[in-house]
């Protein structure tokens, strides 16, 4: 078989007609021109006409050298299944540490892969299968991955590891992880494991899409605790939504994400913490100009790291729970994260604090921020059913309701009751609220009902719980050191006002040292400052209110 530069498909036996087994003819195609690569080390590339290219029961194994362009997103589909092979993951094209070897000195270099759909609906393993991705290739050099289209992979859709000098951009994953059920390792939309090159991977993600996908939509994940997190990493101009969490930095040094928009995320918007698999929290990172609005739970969710990291620019809004949340999970870093910075940011319209401190911080910065209206969730305790009550996939509706509008953002609704023949209870999230209806999340990132056992009937009863209190603009529940807290707008002015207080330091916490100063602390619903426990040193001046 001779090896041109060039190859078209169909010259080489693949059929595209969406029922032939198209595998082993790729298989043999890229093994031809991996062999001539090597040769004489001239890349190739294999050209995919428009077509439904069937990949059944085994992946490609990728080589160096090869890459694989199609006619466009919709037009060229590889279409995955594993019908004769139940145990088996089946992603388009892999090279694995684990599996063949991969490593520096063993890995892929100089492919593109661009102008494609992978549709991962045809794969089904017995069990959860972290390798069941769309693309699975690890040790990537001067690698480019444009223009995709993944979807509905049992696992991770884009799950390439330690890609260097590599750039992904244009890529859209929709409804990946499918058989993730959010907590299992990978699951996510494009999911990129780092380390592998040493302390620097030069790595591009940009204009990238990521929707309803199992777990993350994007995230990067140390893949050993004894290796260096990398720096050189950027998230540019990308858009995460109704996944588990946006953005998770998980394992990396110095992480740019700039110009991205995170909304409707399950559990937060932007996530450091010991979720990974070595339960190593990203540091160093810088999040800027970035939109966090409406997700779930929190907007920002940082914790399991020795700092620094700094947010600048961003709008944090309208998110269920707090706007900024600074907490540690069991088993990663416990240590007080040292020189969190949160600048210039606008914070506004969630559901509880804008920011809470949960775990210790040392010197943390913030300034320049407007911290506004939040502690949304200031609706009393509710009830009803009968007459007026009914339910959509993603509602309820009482029309004899006059709620606070957005005043049960974040909370359980619980729908049903136990009384014999009535059903049993569910519970779902409130993610926003009119006078008379309730919006519901979906019960998991990418399905289209909040209501796991199908949709109440009408006048179900329903019940939602009181609000909490207090509910501030900014909360200090854990040792915080030496802060600077200066030139903050802290204040509501809705109607009604709904962030109780500016600052609360409560029982649990302690505030040493540090200056807060030149903040406007008025305007808030009950009083500016909240004290359960004194401040000690440091210096306060010019607050008004």
């Amino acid at each position: 078989m001779t090896a041109p530069l060039t190859a078209d498909a169909h010259d080489y036996g693949l059929a595209g007609d969406g029922t032939a087994d198209d595998r082993p003819a790729l298989q043999k195609l890229v093994d031809a021109l991996g062999d001539a690569t090597a040769a004489d080390g001239r890349p190739r590339t294999v050209r995919v006409p428009a077509g439904r290219y069937v990949i059944r029961d085994r992946p490609v194994l990728w080589r160096s050298g090869v890459s694989l362009i199609g006619a466009g997103r919709g037009a060229t589909c590889f279409a995955l299944a594993n019908p004769g092979a139940p145990t088996r993951p089946v992603p388009l094209a892999w090279f694995t540490t684990a599996q063949h070897g991969a490593g520096r000195d063993n890995h892929i270099a100089d492919v593109t892969f661009a102008h494609f759909e992978i549709d991962g609906s045809g794969v089904e393993t017995e069990d959860y299968e972290v390798l069941a991705k769309g693309l699975g290739l690890q040790y990537v050099l001067r690698g480019r991955f444009t223009d995709l289209y993944i979807h509905d992979t049992a696992a991770t859709g884009f799950g390439c590891d330690f890609l260097q000098d590599t750039v992904v951009e244009g890529v859209l994953a929709e409804r990946c992880g499918r058989q993730d059920p959010g907590e299992k390792m990978g699951g996510a939309g494009i999911g990129i494991g780092v380390g592998g090159w040493g302390p620097v991977e030069r790595l591009a993600v940009t204009d990238c899409t990521a929707t309803g996908n199992g777990t993350n939509g994007i995230f990067l994940e140390l893949q050993q605790d004894d290796w260096a997190p990398p720096r050189g990493i950027r998230v540019t101009a990308c858009h995460t939504e109704g996944n588990r969490y946006g953005i998770s930095d998980w394992g990396a040094d110095g992480l740019l994400v700039t110009g991205c928009t995170m909304l409707g995320n399950h559990v937060a918007g932007f996530d450091v913490s010991a979720q990974g698999t070595t339960s190593v929290g990203g540091r160093g990172g810088i999040v800027t100009g970035c939109v966090l609005d409406g997700n779930v739970g929190d907007g920002i969710a940082l914790g399991n790291t020795p700092g620094p990291y700094a947010f600048r620019g961003n709008r944090v809004s309208g998110n269920g729970r707090y706007g900024y949340w600074q907490h540690n999970l069991a088993g990663g870093d416990q240590e007080p994260a040292t020189d969190i910075v949160l600048e210039s940011n606008d914070i506004h319209d969630n559901a509880l604090d804008g920011i809470r401190v949960d775990a210790p911080l040392h010197e943390p910065a913030v300034y320049g921020n407007r911290i506004r209206n939040n502690g949304r969730r200031a609706a009393p305790e509710a009830r009803g059913g009968g007459a007026g009550v009914h339910c959509g996939p993603l509602s309820l509706t009482d029309e004899n309701a006059d709620w606070l509008p957005g005043g049960h953002r974040g909370k359980r609704l619980t729908v049903g009751t136990r009384s014999a023949g009535a059903g049993a209870e569910v519970t779902v999230v409130v993610t926003d609220n009119t006078a008379t209806e309730l919006t519901l999340a979906p019960e998991r990132p990418g399905a289209q009902t909040a209501w796991p056992g199908g949709t109440p009937g009408p006048g179900a009863a329903y019940r939602i719980p009181d609000s909490p209190a207090p509910r501030t603009g900014l909360t200090a529940a854990a040792a915080v050191a030496h802060p600077y807290v200066q030139g903050n707008r802290v204040r509501d002015d809705g109607h009604p006002r709904t962030q109780t207080h500016a600052l609360w330091i409560a029982h649990e916490a302690t505030w040493t040292g540090g200056r807060v100063s030149g903040n406007d602390f008025s305007g808030n619903a009950s009083a500016a400052t909240r004290f359960d426990s004194a401040p000690s040193g440091g210096r306060w001046r010019d607050n008004d209110g």
